[in-house]
């Protein structure tokens, strides 16, 4: 693995960071949290700019109007993207981040020439139909039923954490075609267009006050067997690679703001007075940054492994599941930190005196769902447990 940066890498760098230094700013402010067409919009035309100047999906195959990138080149795409601050990948973060990949790497031809373009472009938007009430960390147990009925499935269930359900065009659908089966081998991995009869979607507002997950209801939804992605009952194993990529390379952008973040509380640290001086000058404290900042550096080597795995095989290796434990841990520990420094401000959904206490708030709240985001912490122990260390499975 070599990741050092090429002269044309550096070129690339240089344009990509000048398109974005004007284009950014361009852009505007992005809409309320509750206004979900106006976020759509927002979201969506963000992401056909990028497409029109040919930075959209520095990954993804040219055949399809990525940039089939090199693995440095991604990086750098993913360093300047964080850096100028540009808009979320958002409602498109299903589509862009997993389920597009996904497709690209086990759906038909067919599949491919249907959804792979009209994600990129931002004119598809995606939602996950893959957790249920009693089926979370245990995904495999999930219930929703697909019984055959010529050329179509039809589905009956409920799924949870349906995130963007609301404004979404299809949904990845995990469902039990074979109830006989062991319950990992009796699953199928579906293309669900959300527009079918039969398909309630009612929004859960979180902790924050806001509604991006959803409940999905299917009542006799009737769906062609031809957008099963893969064979019937291989769902599990298509399961895993849209998780790796869901652990592996989604998370590049968020752990290069996470660092970026703990430098704005460096920056916030020389401000905070505590006895007379700054927060700063607590050597204990200074002690604690250094190792932060040296564990995010070692995680950035991880990400490069990952990307660089993904470029070699198509999709991420297990090793994705080390990128997301430890960056969750990393991200808790880091917003835990942000909140000791601003003390009772830290309690405040607003900014107080110029301190980030909405933003610092924002995050330590998001740590906890990172941590059961795309399989728990736990679950990800035990991936790494028997899949990397060869330890044996819990009987």
């Amino acid at each position: 693995m070599d990741l050092r940066y090429s002269l044309t890498d550096e070129s690339f760098r240089k344009e990509f960071r000048a398109w974005l230094q004007e284009q950014v700013p361009r852009h505007g402010a992005a809409p309320g949290a509750e206004d979900w067409q106006a976020r759509r919009e927002y979201d969506t035309s963000w992401q056909r700019k990028l497409y029109e100047a040919g930075f959209a999906g520095p990954s993804w195959p040219r055949a399809y109007g990525g940039r089939e990138a090199s693995p440095t080149e991604e990086l750098v795409y993913h360093e300047e993207y964080a850096r100028a601050g540009a808009p979320y990948v958002g409602v498109n973060f299903v589509g862009l981040l997993h389920g597009g990949p996904t497709v690209i790497a086990e759906g038909s031809e067919a599949q491919k020439e249907r959804h792979v373009r009209p994600i990129l472009r931002g004119e598809h938007v995606w939602c996950q139909g893959f957790s249920e009430p009693a089926a979370g960390s245990d995904l495999a147990g999930l219930r929703t039923s697909a019984v055959r009925d010529g050329d179509d499935y039809v589905i009956n269930g409920q799924k949870i954490w349906c995130s963007f359900g609301q404004v979404a065009d299809y949904g990845e659908l995990l469902v039990r075609t074979d109830p006989d089966a062991p319950k990992h081998r009796g699953i199928s991995w579906l293309i669900l267009p959300m527009d079918l009869p039969g398909i309630e979607v009612r929004p859960l507002r979180t902790f924050h006050g806001e509604g991006e997950f959803c409940e999905l209801f299917l009542n006799d939804v009737r769906v062609p067997v031809s957008n099963r992605v893969g064979e019937e009952n291989d769902g599990w194993r298509i399961t895993n690679v849209t998780l790796r990529f869901e652990r592996g390379t989604a998370f590049v952008s968020d752990i290069y703001q996470l660092q970026e973040f703990l430098d704005d509380l460096v920056r916030l640290s020389r401000r905070v007075l505590r006895d007379d001086a700054s927060a700063w000058d607590d050597r204990g404290l200074r002690r604690e940054v250094g190792h932060l900042r040296a564990e995010l550096e070692a995680l950035w080597a991880l990400v490069k492994m990952a990307v660089s795995e993904a470029q070699r095989q198509g999709m991420p290796g297990v090793g994705g599941s080390a990128v997301k434990l430890a960056f969750t841990d990393l991200y808790s520990r880091v917003t835990e930190l942000a909140l000791r420094l601003l003390g009772r401000a830290g309690l405040s959904k607003q900014d107080i005196d110029g301190m980030p206490s909405a933003e610092s708030i924002y995050k330590y709240g998001q740590a906890v769902s990172l941590m059961i985001a795309a399989g728990t912490s736990q679950i990800q122990r035990n991936i790494i447990a028997e899949r990397i260390l060869g330890q044996p499975k819990d009987r």
